[in-house]
């Protein structure tokens, strides 16, 4: 038999000091019950709280010997029961008892008796021990001994429990700001508001814990059901609701939260009509406000717990509303700045193309003014001669090379394009291309496949005199064009078909005027005295002796563009959301100057976290080698290495987020400032700069004049944008190879201007002069038309 202590030694200032050195509930159900089973050998012991005195249920929280535990599934049940209801000490034969009674006990051994001691707060009871013997029944000693501990349990339970209670509130409030937080950051991440929508409920749903989220935005005097995360079969996506419609259309009215926690609420009643398989039975919506006026409302739908909404899950959906609502005004200022700069550009193309006669000029402004709003990669223009579609512009391209295979593949699709009198938009997400038709499936299948490309739109240039041409756009991205996109494309291809037709007939006129002068000096010359037509012949025998010994510089000239010397792209290294921008427009920067820097306070996390981590461990391994302990100092080193490396690279991470320039010269992004708040990919183009101290300046020359050319003869360059100034500077190559622009054949001379200043920029136009030495003065005049006639006469007459 075994031998239990008495009263007396029951250690009371130990145990306390044990409860005190720990602070939650399980820890000190663990001591009390070590303890309890200490005191009495051949017991065993188990420990019970009740967590919620609204909802009391016995919950076990620790045991000590040969015993296990399981559900205490009714509270007023059992011998646990009796405690509750006594609330006083209770000893139990087993033998009195039925198994039922205390069947949430596995015990191995038959036990003899069972003893419990309520765990009593101010009349509160917060607990129980049970005491389990398999020997004998217990003493008087025994029970006055368990009564003792039971004393200094009691608090120490409800103490913990308090510690717990508060430290779970704490904890929720943090969890609802972390949430506040996190959604703030989220919603404001992203201004595009097709992206920005869906992001809305669905984040909705996660942090209400509901079945579904339908978020119903303003459309006219209606509101239309834009998004919807979870499920609800009650609406569908594109409905509409107008007051008296629906509990959406009556918020929009009235402006004010609903909360509906009854099933047989006849608003729900009407709204579950033949759904009663998925019917609503509780529903929470507040509207989403902007400067007092409202732009949607947002409906929860069904608590996934099962239980219906409170006051609480009101206050958390209007609390979350006011940011998404911010989110969407933000989003809508971003729209509407996006018509201004669509308007303004339409306004730039329009008098680019509407201002000039010069064909190339129109071609070129229709496929690369507007790139400043629309996010396309290549556009190009094919014009119609003689019944062919010949490519005559592409953004970025200086003058076509027919045979370029690029080229070929483009002329291929536009011919084919062109069959149709209608605008074609084709797109390819991930392997699937979209369209009705499986032939423009498989070719534009093949076709995105060779260019990298994913979308693909075209529209004709007609008017009432036939057709001009083709216009098309392209990107690797297959959303780029939205309604606005397609709106300006449709303006600019309106006027550009007035701008190509008025060129084209202009470029005839020339041959027009050119007959009807000299005609006109023939007859004015035959009505003319005999003596004054002697005179007039003997003045034209001086001019040809003139023209045929005088002198004159030589000089062949042609159409300049300019093109930077050098140019490099900034594109960041790592992802971030451009914070800050440095530079404007045209200003000069230095190699390594710092342009703009991203959102860098995740990597100032990670350099934060990597520099504590080799802290800590730097600090371990000075205190193993204070203690001469060579193997933890040891590991600790390597540790401390490996937390440097990552500081470094973390480092190196931070630094990344600032945007440097690559080379000098100038910043030649257009509207730099503007990308603010965009969010950047490694590998996406961030800014363009270009070396202003010298300028390329590539000057057309015609086929006939190209064999008097020769690297290193004088040339000078005169541009449209600096009128008053000549720019002298040798040509550095000839193009050995001539390349086809319109339906001539030119040659290139590449002239290196410097550009000190920087007065020249790239993209610049003008007309260059290149000396190629003496000559008859009747030859440097007339050399063009005397060549042309004489290749004339020799196709006619030569052999």
């Amino acid at each position: 038999m075994a031998t239990r202590r008495p009263a007396s030694m029951v250690p009371v200032a130990e145990i306390a000091a044990v409860l005190l050195a720990r602070s939650e509930v399980a820890p000190r159900a663990r001591v009390i019950a070590d303890h309890v089973a200490g005191f009495f050998p051949g017991a065993a012991a188990v420990v019970y709280v009740i967590p919620d005195q609204e909802n009391p249920t016995w919950t076990p929280k620790a045991t000590a010997g040969e015993i296990t535990v399981g559900q205490v599934r009714d509270f007023d049940a059992g011998t646990l029961g009796m405690v509750a209801q006594s609330r006083t000490l209770q000893v139990f034969a087993s033998a009195n008892l039925q198994r039922e009674e205390f069947s949430h006990l596995d015990i191995r051994r038959t036990a003899v008796s069972l003893a419990y001691v309520p765990l009593l707060v101010n009349e509160t009871l917060v607990g129980a021990i049970e005491l389990v013997g398999d020997e004998q029944s217990f003493s008087e000693l025994v029970l006055q001994s368990l009564t003792q501990i039971a004393e200094l349990a009691s608090p120490a339970i409800a103490a913990a429990l308090s510690y717990e209670s508060e430290r779970n509130v704490g904890l929720e409030s943090i969890s609802r700001v972390t949430q506040m937080y996190d959604l703030e950051k989220v919603f404001n991440s992203n201004l595009e508001m097709e992206e920005l929508l869906p992001m809305i409920a669905k984040k909705f749903a996660e942090v209400m814990n509901v079945q579904g989220i339908n978020l119903w935005m303003v459309n006219g005097e209606a509101l239309e059901l834009v998004s919807q995360a979870g499920s609800d079969a009650t609406v569908s996506s594109g409905a509409l609701q107008k007051a008296g419609e629906g509990i959406a259309g009556d918020i929009s009215d009235s402006g004010e939260s609903v909360l509906i926690d009854d099933a047989d609420d006849e608003r729900l009643q009407k709204r579950n009509a033949g759904f009663e398989d998925s019917a609503v039975f509780s529903l929470a919506a507040a509207p989403l406000m902007e400067h007092e006026h409202l732009v949607g409302v947002v409906e929860a739908v069904n608590r996934l717990d099962g239980q219906p909404f409170d006051d609480d899950d009101q206050f958390l959906l209007s609390n979350i509303c006011e940011t998404a609502s911010n989110a969407l005004h933000n989003a809508n200022l971003l729209q509407a700045e996006r018509k201004v700069e669509v308007l303004e550009a339409l306004v730039k193309v329009s008098g680019e193309i509407t201002s000039t006669l010069d064909l190339d000029r129109v071609l070129k402004a229709v496929v690369n003014e507007p790139a400043t709003v629309i996010p396309y990669e290549k556009a190009a223009i094919a014009l119609e001669q003689r019944g062919w579609l010949q490519i005559r512009a592409v953004t970025g391209a200086v003058r076509i090379n027919p045979q370029d295979p690029d080229i070929v593949r483009l002329q291929a699709l536009l011919e084919w394009a062109s069959l149709s009198s209608d605008p074609i938009l084709v797109t390819q997400h991930g392997d699937e291309v979209e369209d009705e038709r499986e032939e423009t499936r498989a070719k534009f299948q093949a076709y995105f496949a060779q260019t990298g490309m994913r979308g693909f739109h075209s529209l004709p240039l007609a008017d009432d005199d036939g057709r001009v041409g083709i216009l098309c756009f392209e990107s690797s991205n297959p959303d780029f064009l939205n309604t606005a996109h397609l709106e300006m494309i449709k303006v600019v291809a309106g006027q550009a078909t007035v701008a190509l037709r008025n060129a084209t007939l202009y470029r005839e006129v020339p041959f027009i005027d050119l007959l009807e002068p000299i005609l006109a000096r023939k007859r004015k010359f035959l009505a003319l005295e005999k003596r004054r037509r002697m005179l007039l012949v003997a003045g034209a025998a001086l001019a040809l002796i003139f023209l045929a010994v005088f002198p004159l510089p030589l000089r062949v000239d042609g159409p300049a563009m300019v093109a930077p010397a050098h140019s490099a792209q900034v594109q960041p290294e790592v992802a971030g959301v451009v914070q800050r921008i440095n530079v404007r427009e045209g200003e000069a920067v230095r190699q390594g100057t710092i342009l703009a820097s991203l959102d860098d306070w995740q990597y100032r996390v990670e350099l934060a976290a990597a520099q504590a981590k080799y802290d800590a461990a730097s600090s371990q391994m000075n205190r193993a080698l204070a203690s001469n302990d060579g193997t933890e100092a040891g590991i600790k080193r390597v540790q401390a290495d490996y937390w440097a490396a990552e500081v470094g690279r973390a480092r190196e991470r931070l630094d990344k987020t600032l945007l440097r320039a690559p080379i000098d010269g100038r910043v030649a992004t257009a509207h730099i400032e503007d990308w603010v708040g965009r969010s950047l990919n490694p590998g996406d183009t961030f800014a363009e700069v270009v070396d202003t101290s010298r300028a390329s300046v590539d000057v057309a020359i015609d086929e006939v004049d190209v064999a008097r050319l020769r690297s290193g003869e004088p040339a000078a360059v005169k541009l449209e944008g600096v009128p008053t100034r000549i720019f002298r500077s040798p040509v550095a190559v000839v193009s050995p190879k001539a390349e086809l622009q319109g339906d001539q054949r030119f040659f290139y001379a590449r002239v290196l201007v410097p550009n000190g200043d920087g007065v020249i920029r790239p993209g610049m136009q003008g007309r260059s002069k290149i000396s190629t030495g003496w000559a008859p003065a009747g030859w440097v005049l007339f050399r063009r038309p005397g060549l042309w006639l004489w290749s004339k006469v020799w196709s006619w007459l030569g052999w």
